[in-house]
């Protein structure tokens, strides 16, 4: 809330240079503050009274902009990247699936790895999750399990993320 805004009857004011004006009426705050030729800006509303600034509430808003993009620009993503495997796979299909995986997760990503049954391979889930263990242990130098093999539906499915160094 800026200048007239401000409905309380009593505010703890702040001058333009940091220093403690101390609690008086919002009335006498915005005097204050016109007088500066800037404005009443209510920056705690929750304190018992409510905390006020005389600032210059254009270039406020801009460092609270630049601030808030400043932490978007430190923030990090981690995205998910699937890779999917069939319980007949080959060798050097399997060698390429990771190969995929040591990329992804060089770049910081966590992956996903999905093998994924149809028809009559359902009965034989449990045979074929040996797939999943071994490419956890080819991966077992750069990346940790996440979350531990499970079965969703027509799937296994395993988590690896970036090993901490």
């Amino acid at each position: 809330m800026i200048n007239e805004q401000i409905r309380d009857r009593e505010v703890r004011l702040i001058g333009e240079n940091g220093e403690q004006l101390g609690i008086m009426s919002a009335k006498d705050a915005m005097k204050l503050a016109r007088e500066a030729e800037l404005d009443l800006v209510k920056v705690a509303p929750m304190a018992k009274p409510p905390v006020c600034k005389i600032i210059d509430y254009g270039k406020y808003r801009y460092e609270m902009a630049r601030k808030e993009k400043e932490a978007r620009k430190k923030q990090k993503t981690i995205e998910i990247k699937e890779v999917r495997l069939s319980p007949n796979i080959d060798v050097n299909d399997l060698n390429t699936k990771i190969n995929n995986a040591k990329k992804f997760i060089s770049k910081g990503n966590k992956v996903k790895i999905t093998l994924r049954f149809r028809g009559r391979e359902m009965s034989h889930m449990q045979d074929h999750r040996h797939i999943l263990e071994d490419f956890a242990n080819e991966l077992a130098d750069i990346a940790v399990i996440d979350k531990p093999i499970k079965q969703e539906g027509r799937s296994l499915t395993l988590f690896l993320a970036e090993k901490k160094q």
